[in-house]
């Protein structure tokens, strides 16, 4: 009985229900939601043949050009279905709490207000995003939508079912990429990085590029040359881990450690 669908459709609160194509409703219960990656997971009690589950694809075995078709309910039209192609990988999307979600799907297959949290299929009936957010000056489809990848949808839901929330890990560090790395602009007050002594820039230089403080170059002895690949990196990690960061400081390679810790919702 678990339907995923976006944490921003049900974060008003109030009564949640679920409306089947034969036109019966259901009332549903909110199993957990995560701010992070804007999704949640609803329960439903109905009967089992009401409940035919799509599978979930590999979005990593995804590839720009593969044909996509979108199932939602645009402006209230129920059932509407639109088609498309991938039209970019990698992308990113700001989550309703304000952090980046990575790996989002871009499609030209039309993605208005209703389909939100609605799926996203490959040509073999797969699962292989959340239909999530637009890109638009009208306001309407412009032929640039972006989906939660369904490897991101996987390990989320899971979550979520188990213990109906899930806990991201956090480092707390503004950044700005260049030539020589990831730049500290901003170290969060409290949070693991200020603890770990991370230093935030004092300064710019004539171009703009951050002076006087950290640079960061690797995650656990691994290069990270974008803040994609940075969170990327956080991310796969839990709350309480200890990392090691490999920060430039005053011409110098230096080894910081810290323990990460619990992103706010």
């Amino acid at each position: 009985g678990h339907i995923v669908t976006n944490e921003h459709v049900v974060d008003g609160g109030g009564a949640i229900s679920v409306l089947f194509s034969d036109g019966t409703r259901a009332s549903a219960e909110l199993v957990g939601s995560d701010r992070s990656t804007d999704l949640a997971v609803l329960d439903v009690d109905v009967p089992e043949e009401k409940l035919r589950p799509l599978t979930l694809a590999d979005s990593s075995a995804v590839e720009v050009g593969d044909p996509v078709v979108a199932l939602g309910s645009p402006f209230g039209l129920e059932g509407t279905i639109t088609r498309g192609i991938v039209s970019a990988l990698h992308r990113q999307m700001t989550a309703p709490n304000g952090f980046t979600i990575n790996d989002a799907i871009q499609t030209d297959a039309a993605i208005n207000h209703g389909n939100s949290g609605g799926p996203l299929l490959d040509d073999r009936g797969r699962v292989i995003g959340v239909a999530a957010q637009i890109e638009s000056d009208s306001g309407g489809n412009d032929g640039v939508g972006f989906a939660i990848p369904s490897n991101t949808v996987r390990t989320i839901v899971r979550e979520l079912v188990e213990s109906g929330h899930v806990e991201h890990a956090y480092l707390g560090v503004g950044l700005v990429e260049t030539d020589a790395g990831l730049a500290i602009t901003e170290v969060r007050p409290g949070s693991p990085a200020d603890r770990a002594g991370l230093r935030a820039a004092t300064g710019a230089s004539a171009d703009g590029t951050p002076t006087g403080g950290d640079v960061i170059v690797a995650f656990d002895g691994t290069p990270v040359t974008t803040t994609a690949e940075l969170q990327r990196a956080v991310d796969a990690k839990r709350p309480g881990d200890v990392v090691s960061l490999t920060v430039l400081r005053d011409g110098r390679r230096v080894q910081v450690r810290a323990t990460l810790g619990v992103r706010d919702s």
